[in-house]
């Protein structure tokens, strides 16, 4: 579908310590030598996004990270259903038979990946206790729904960090852990990167003390065009040396969280996350694809994943246009 000789704007971070974006050079994508399964976690609505990618392309997707979010499908179309159930009303209450009634309407009828293609997943879910934003009972109805489809062993919930909604990290020089702000990611020592990659993975090496590999631009318009109107022009994927060279390798998907893209924290998430500093030592190419803020419709004021239905109704099954979207952006980089 997509040729991976496509000129492409890139960005090679010889030491990851300088400022992401100065220098720009073009450059061609390398062959990628990617192992068929892949895994993906995200944050917020990143997390909400990452679930309803999971479940719709289970085949292909082995693994689930999942941190401050809720149920898939929990908003049920309905932005009001989304603030009232699904976030931080002190009486929020999923309502699970509902919601996965329509799942299993879906997955019957061919719209999500079997119910089968779940069970040899591994999911890691993650709620910090002190979470003012999306509360601790909205994130346990998520494990309570993934119950249904994983066995015990390849199910792990954390809820007893007393953290508030970001990504914790042990990198020092961020948010305090007890604070929710900008740009979502805390520091906590805690290396919720490594206790994902962990789970979904393996067993697992080191991180590397520093970042060393590529952090390729996207031109994710062009890539993805089920979506193009809703993405933002870039996307970013970064290359341990490794994987640039030939290795084979294993993808990985990061989904940001609402306010969290790089035309609102800059390149924050795509760095700090620990995610890159794995990636070097355990030969995985992480991607981290990025939707748009809009103030016109499809109104997306906050730059969040589509969980409740903004970009239309079919929003949580293969007919959504941000699933098919990063799923073309998956099939290109398999070129």
């Amino acid at each position: 579908m997509f040729k991976t000789s496509l000129t492409l704007s890139s960005v090679i971070v010889a030491a990851m310590s300088g400022p992401l974006l100065a220098a720009e050079t073009e450059t061609r994508l390398p062959k990628l030598q990617l192992a068929p399964h892949l895994t993906v976690s995200g944050l917020s609505s990143g997390g909400y996004f990452a679930a309803q990618f999971h479940l719709a392309f289970a085949n292909e997707v082995k693994g689930a990270a999942i941190l401050a979010a809720g149920p898939v499908y929990c908003a049920k179309n309905d932005l009001m259903q989304a603030l009232g159930n699904c976030m931080n009303q002190p009486t929020a209450t999923p309502d699970l038979p509902a919601i996965n009634q329509y799942l299993a309407t879906q997955q019957a009828a061919g719209k999500l990946a079997p119910a089968t293609a779940l069970a040899d997943s591994k999911v890691w879910l993650f709620s910090g206790s002190a979470d003012a934003t999306v509360l601790p009972q909205v994130s346990t109805a998520l494990y309570q729904q993934y119950q249904q489809w994983i066995p015990k062993e390849a199910l792990r919930f954390i809820n007893d960090q007393p953290f508030a909604h970001h990504f914790p990290t042990n990198q020092a020089g961020f948010t305090a852990c007890d604070k929710s702000e900008s740009p979502f990611i805390a520091s906590c020592n805690y290396d919720a990167s490594g206790q994902l990659l962990s789970h979904l993975l393996g067993a697992i090496k080191p991180p590397a003390s520093q970042a060393s590999g590529q952090l390729v631009k996207l031109q994710q318009h062009q890539l993805a065009p089920a979506a193009a109107g809703q993405l933002a022009a870039e996307g970013y994927l970064y290359i341990p040396e490794s994987c640039a060279s030939g290795a084979a390798c294993r993808l990985h998907i990061s989904f940001h969280g609402c306010k969290q893209d790089v035309s609102q924290v800059g390149d924050a998430y795509i760095r700090h996350t620990g995610l890159n500093e794995y990636a070097d030592t355990n030969q995985l190419v992480i991607l981290y694809p990025q939707v748009k803020k809009s103030a016109m419709a499809p109104f997306n004021p906050n730059g969040c994943w589509d969980w409740w239905g903004y970009s239309g109704e079919h929003y949580a099954t293969i007919d959504g246009p941000q699933l098919k979207a990063v799923k073309q952006l998956v099939e290109a980089l398999r070129q």
